[in-house]
C-alpha cells in the first residue's frame, strides 16, 4: 500500500471496509481489524480518516452519489414517468445485489453502535428516495397514469418496497437476490 496515491488509499480503505461488511458473521469491524486486512497499521488508516465514522460517511457519499446518480441518467433517458419508476426501483435493487456490503449500510445494520449522524445521513437518503419516487409519481400522473392524490402514499409504498428487499437480500446472508421476481412485483405495485 505504500506506492499508492492518497486518493488511492483512502478508495482501498473503504473497498476493503466495504467487503468486511459482506460477512457480517465474520470478525466484528473495528479499525484494528480494518488495518490488518489492510496489512497496515491504525495509524496509516487515521492518515486518512478522522475516524472510523468518517469511513462510513465516505460509505454513504458512494452510495448517494451513485444512486441519485443513476437516477439523473433515468430522468434524463426516460420520458414517461412509470418507467422512470421501473427503471428507479430496478436500479436501487440492482445497487444492492452488486453491492452486498453496501446493503448493511443501506438498512442500517453497519450503523448500530456508530455515531448517531450516520443514522441521520441514511435518513435523509430514504426521504431522499421518497422525494424521487413522488418525482416521477407526479410525472406518471399528468401522464394520465395514476393520480396526484395518491403521490405521497404510493412514493413511500415503493420505498418500503424496496427497504424490505434489501432486508430480506441482507438477512439471508446475501442468499435471496433482491431482483429475484422484481419486474412482476414492480409491475403489480405500479398498475
Amino acid at each position: 500500500m505504500a506506492s499508492t496515491k492518497p486518493g488511492q488509499r483512502k478508495l482501498q480503505i473503504l473497498q476493503a471496509l466495504a467487503a468486511m461488511l459482506e460477512h457480517p458473521r465474520g470478525e466484528k469491524i473495528t479499525t484494528a481489524a480494518l488495518a490488518r486486512r489492510l496489512a497496515v497499521s491504525e495509524a496509516a488508516l487515521y492518515r486518512h480518516f478522522a475516524s472510523k465514522a468518517q469511513m462510513f460517511e465516505g460509505l454513504i457519499d458512494f452510495i448517494d452519489t451513485s444512486v441519485f446518480g443513476l437516477f439523473n441518467q433515468i430522468s434524463e433517458r426516460e420520458e414517461q414517468g412509470l418507467a422512470q419508476l421501473q427503471a428507479m426501483l430496478h436500479s436501487l435493487l440492482g445497487f444492492a445485489a452488486n453491492n452486498p456490503g453496501m446493503t448493511r449500510v443501506l438498512i442500517g445494520d453497519a450503523l448500530v453502535n456508530e455515531d448517531e449522524r450516520l443514522q441521520a445521513r441514511m435518513n435523509q437518503f430514504y426521504d431522499r428516495l421518497e422525494l424521487a419516487c413522488k418525482q416521477a409519481l407526479r410525472l406518471a400522473a399528468s401522464q394520465g397514469h395514476g393520480s396526484e392524490a395518491e403521490v405521497a402514499s404510493r412514493a413511500s409504498l415503493l420505498v418500503n418496497y424496496v427497504t424490505g428487499r434489501w432486508h430480506r437480500f441482507a438477512k439471508s446472508g446475501f442468499t435471496h437476490h433482491p431482483l429475484d421476481g422484481a419486474p412482476h412485483q414492480i409491475a403489480l405495485l405500479l398498475s
